[in-house]
């Protein structure tokens, strides 16, 4: 008998407090594994708090995590092998090349130099971006820096992608350009994508949803399944419907 696989990653009541101010309160949902999720809310609704548990850069104060099953706070180093990430601000190094900040990674994962080279010009085949492996970081665009970035998540061949907020100042091409490229890889490699926005244009309607609000999950599911929650039309209608009739709460209670 086949068991089910685990989830790419499960939020089971997780908070999480900066001192007296909770930034995230018993947030919980689910992804499938090899499907494309948007973590959506506003911005300071705790979606950078919540990367930063799921990536294990804060302890879990209260809660868990699990990446395809393995949990953050007990098998992190097990967990962590399977994601790839990429943070809201840049963290490539803008004076090495773009060959060089890939290779510098894989190293770091325990890529042997010989292979992690031969991931390196791959990833950069596939990003486009074989042309400028010898350039130095900061001649690149903020589109392509982006890309390098995911190529770099890539590289120790993680079976989920987290990404937040990634086209924040990018040109609208830039931005079409990277969300083709990280739907494809749900596509074509299977890889599971926790997709963090504040940007209510880059859901589709085949993606699955979390609404983030004030450190709250309103609604999570598949778009058709978080309109009728909030019995509107359009994912725009609907965020706004979600999130106004919670601020009105908060400010009645």
């Amino acid at each position: 008998m086949m068991t089910a696989e685990p989830p790419a990653v499960a939020i089971e009541g997780v908070s999480h407090c900066y001192g007296r101010r909770q930034a995230l309160d018993d947030v919980t949902f689910s992804i499938t594994p090899s499907t494309f999720a948007v973590l959506l809310g506003l911005n300071g609704a705790g979606k950078s708090t919540l990367f930063s548990l799921i990536t294990r850069l804060y302890a879990i104060q209260r809660g868990r995590i699990r990446i395809f099953g393995r949990d953050v706070g007990h098998a992190s180093s097990e967990a962590l092998r399977m994601v790839g990430v990429v943070f809201q601000p840049r963290t490539l190094d803008l004076d090495l090349s773009v060959l060089q900040n890939l290779s510098y990674h894989a190293a770091l994962h325990g890529i042997s130099k010989h292979d992690g080279r031969a991931r390196a010009e791959e990833a950069l085949a596939r990003i486009v971006l074989a042309d400028r492996a010898n350039d130095k970081v900061r001649n690149l665009s903020g589109g392509q820096m982006r890309r390098v970035e995911i190529a770099r998540a890539l590289l120790h061949r993680p079976r989920l992608l987290v990404l937040d907020e990634p086209t924040v100042g990018l040109d609208i091409k830039s931005r079409a350009d990277i969300l083709a490229y990280v739907r494809r890889l749900v596509v074509k490699d299977g890889v599971s994508v926790l997709w963090a926005t504040h940007l209510i244009d880059e859901v589709a309607d085949d993606d699955g949803v979390i609404v983030l609000h004030q450190g709250r999950v309103l609604t999570h599911g598949s778009v058709p399944r978080v309109l009728d929650a909030a019995g509107a039309e359009d994912i725009r209608a609907a965020f706004t419907r979600l999130t106004q009739a919670t601020d009105a709460a908060i400010e009645g209670s």
